[in-house]
């Protein structure tokens, strides 16, 4: 594949990460949701944000393990 495609690969995995990480570790989401009315969602919300948090962390490591074996191949 591209380097074009490894920096994109990147750059999602990055950004989901800190998105995550952030509605993990902050109120900012149960924040938001109380203000739309959506309060009744925060019960189930462990079981989405922590999965989508290791399958963002898991992407960035296996973008930085491709941008690697380009290097090592060049």
């Amino acid at each position: 594949m591209s380097e074009k495609t490894d920096r994109k690969l990147l750059t999602t995995g990055i950004v989901g990460t800190a998105i995550a990480a952030l509605c993990c570790f902050t109120p900012v989401l149960v924040v938001l949701l109380s203000a739309v009315g959506l309060s009744a969602v925060l019960g189930w919300i462990d079981y989405v944000l922590f999965p989508a948090l290791m399958i963002f962390i898991a992407l960035t490591g296996y973008a930085v393990w491709r941008r690697q074996q380009r290097v090592r191949q060049a």
